[in-house]
């Protein structure tokens, strides 16, 4: 799109590819949240999106991705990609900042189908934003969370790297729940980057990030 250059960005790995969510990838994202992201006998999310109602959920996520880019500018910002495995979308991964060019850390977040789950493609995606954290966009540190007995993501966060950043206590489905949080240096992550993970179309969008 020519006015928008994130839709340009791709970010590629061996085993899937990450593009910023346009309007027509909705439906196929909806489909396999609707499928099922993990037990309904448990809530991995700050925000419990996945016990709404089948309408509300499947709109909820079409205004998420709408609100993203709407409230995009230099100073705040939050990048939903979809993530496609061989041509099916798996799930979303995004990274958020305030003030990145002065501060240079940034947030992610991501839901994966169960269907992909189990296969090591949460790490892939992780790996994949974070190259685009480090390499592309030239973070300090990554941030990250998850409740306590949310042992995928915490699992993917120690496999990459990140070190324990204190906790905090947080609603969960109408209850405090102790929430873990993690950091990831640049520094750490240089030491085990991986060389076959490439980025396409980012010099167009950095201006949307407030950088040269």
């Amino acid at each position: 799109m020519e006015h928008w250059p994130l839709f340009d960005l791709v970010i590629r790995t061996p085993r899937l590819e990450l593009r910023p969510v346009r309007e027509t990838d909705m439906d196929a994202l909806i489909a396999t949240a609707d499928r099922g992201i993990h037990d309904p006998a448990i809530m991995p999310f700050r925000s419990p999106w996945t016990d709404l109602p089948d309408d509300e959920r499947r709109q909820g996520l079409a205004r998420f991705v709408w609100g993203c880019w709407a409230d995009l500018s230099p100073d705040a910002w939050r990048i939903p990609f979809g993530v496609w495995i061989d041509g099916a979308a798996a799930g979303m991964q995004d990274v958020a900042a305030r003030d990145f060019p002065t501060i240079r850390e940034a947030e992610t977040g991501s839901w994966l189908g169960r269907e992909f789950q189990g296969c090591g493609h949460g790490t892939e995606m992780r790996a994949a934003i974070l190259h685009l954290v480090f390499a592309g966009l030239g973070a300090s540190a990554a941030l990250s969370g998850a409740f306590w007995d949310n042992a995928g993501s915490l699992g993917v966060s120690h496999k990459l790297g990140y070190e324990p950043d204190g906790i905090e206590t947080l609603t969960r489905r109408g209850r405090p729940d102790r929430s873990e949080r993690l950091r990831l240096t640049h520094d750490r992550w240089q030491r085990d980057r991986r060389s076959d993970i490439r980025i396409v179309g980012l010099d167009g969008a950095l201006p949307m990030l407030g950088l040269d």
